[in-house]
């Protein structure tokens, strides 16, 4: 690979994904507009991003990265608020049983774009293209046409997801002042809660300052507010690079659609425009790690994304299905590494009753693979990868799309409230499950029990299957991350 790099060297490389936008002069005037629009997330968190991942890697801090598959235009107000509230819920579960701060990045403000195995898909008997996401085009099997002003409008809604998002976290909305607020919404949070206040209490009662509330005039201070990042997928190109922007120092380029941004496992291609692309950017950026990828392959992109060796440049994304192999190779490849369990894009079946699902113990069976490879590899798990969400409706029930878990939802209750157009996501009694048993299994390490989840075997089915809006998915044989529409080291960077 050649060792020049420019803004835009990854034009002149094969794309594993082609977004083909038939309005030449419209994307040209789009993407000229997205070159003028001020960042959305600006240099000074990036780099403070970066250190902290650096702290991951040196066990000192624990990472969770959680979201939807994919995001909606429509999803900027109260599914965004409803998913900060639950990812700052989890992390405080997380921080109760590992004792380390957790750095929290949302798939969340930029999440819109959707892989596809085929240019076209069946969605009710007929062959229409295949949906991309939000950014190209609809879900509508009648505005499947891509549309460049969609990539203007991902723009605008994740500034103003992004400015949703700041304004509840700069206004009190994530105060542990207040910490009983939360037991309002799930029993078992209530001991930590009681915990927290405890020790609020108790650090208060011995001198520690105590200041108002935010919204009483006091500053934010340390149980005021929490660090959050936002995260997707690079697949739009040319949407990224209007969006990436020189360093005031002249110390590189850094992409502002997101502060991080991942790989998969269809886009890593060596001699590829993403790798191109992504070598170049100064982002911590994340890489899926899958089955398909030969441990020689895994040292050499490595060498490529990250040849200064710099600590919390590069986070792996890993299952566990040749795990140990991965591990060895990075170790002797002598590259710093976060990695990340992804427990949940291996799993995914057809249930009996058609819904592209996933099976509540066999995403926490692979967790307890992942800890135990990690252990018996002298390797460290630093971070779980999970796809989320907190949404209720006006009942206050949760979503039906996993199977299993505390609540034992079955095959025949799928179809209750099964909301995603995209990938099945964990919903909330489930996601809170797997808080708590990572947080168990946190506070065990170093003795000599064993951390193992016991449930009744997965469902029996093949990949594929459907989400509510009725599309049906085609298995081509890769992780479903990428499987297309379902129906029912060194010092931080400096700049």
């Amino acid at each position: 690979m050649s060792a020049e790099w420019s803004l835009s060297s990854w034009k002149s490389k094969s794309i594993a994904q082609v977004h083909v936008f038939f309005f030449l002069v419209s994307i040209l005037l789009v993407l000229l507009k997205l070159e003028q629009l001020p960042p959305l997330v600006m240099l000074a968190e990036i780099k403070h991003l970066w250190y902290q991942l650096g702290l991951v890697q040196w066990n000192d801090v624990f990472l969770l990265h959680a979201g939807n598959c994919a995001e909606s235009f429509d999803a900027c107000t109260q599914v965004t608020q409803q998913l900060i509230l639950f990812l700052i819920m989890i992390s405080l579960i997380l921080i109760w049983g590992a004792r380390v701060p957790v750095v929290r990045i949302g798939c969340i403000a930029g999440q819109y774009a959707k892989p596809k195995s085929s240019p076209t898909e069946i969605v009710n008997g007929k062959k229409v293209l295949s949906f991309r996401g939000d950014n190209v085009n609809g879900l509508d099997p009648n505005d499947r046409t891509p549309d460049p002003q969609r990539l203007l409008s991902a723009y605008l809604h994740s500034t103003a997801t992004l400015n949703h998002v700041r304004g509840l976290l700069t206004s009190g909305f994530a105060s542990l002042h207040h910490p009983r607020v939360w037991s309002s919404i799930m029993k078992e949070f209530e001991f930590i809660v009681d915990g927290l206040s405890d020790a609020l209490d108790f650090s208060w009662t011995i001198g520690a300052e105590r200041s108002a509330p935010f919204e009483q005039g006091g500053g934010r201070g340390t149980v005021g507010e929490v660090d959050f990042y936002t995260s997707h997928k690079g697949l739009i190109l040319d949407y990224e690079e209007a969006l990436t922007r020189p360093s005031p120092s002249g110390h590189g380029y850094y992409r502002t659609s997101a502060h991080f941004l991942w790989i998969g496992d269809r886009t890593r291609q060596l001699d590829g425009a993403y790798v191109e692309y992504f070598r170049g950017i100064r982002n911590p950026i994340g890489i899926k790690v899958g089955p398909s990828m030969a441990y020689g392959e895994l040292a050499v992109l490595l060498d490529v994304v990250n040849p200064s060796k710099e600590l919390g440049r590069i986070t792996l994304i890993s299952r566990d299905a040749h795990l140990p192999g991965h591990i060895e190779a990075v170790k002797r490849s002598g590259h710093p590494f976060v990695w990340i369990c992804d427990p949940i894009h291996g799993n995914t079946l057809t249930s009996p009753t058609g819904y592209k699902t996933r099976h509540f113990s066999a995403i926490i069976g692979e967790i307890t693979s992942c800890l135990r490879i990690h252990t018996s590899c002298g390797s460290r798990l630093g971070s779980i990868s999970l796809e989320f969400t907190g949404e209720l409706n006006d009942e206050g029930f949760s979503v039906t799309e996993c199977l299993g878990g505390s609540m034992g939802l079955s095959e025949e209750q799928l179809g209750l409230r099964y909301q995603s157009f995209c990938d099945p996501r964990l919903n909330f009694e489930q996601s809170l499950d797997g808080a708590f048993f990572l947080s168990n299994h946190f506070k065990k390490v170093g003795s000599d029990c064993d951390v193992i989840y016991s449930q009744k075997a997965p469902v029996k089915g093949e990949k594929g299957g459907k989400n509510k809006d009725n599309v049906e998915s085609e298995d081509d044989g890769e992780a479903d991350e990428d499987v297309g529409t379902s129906k029912k080291g060194t010092s931080p960077p400096a700049v």
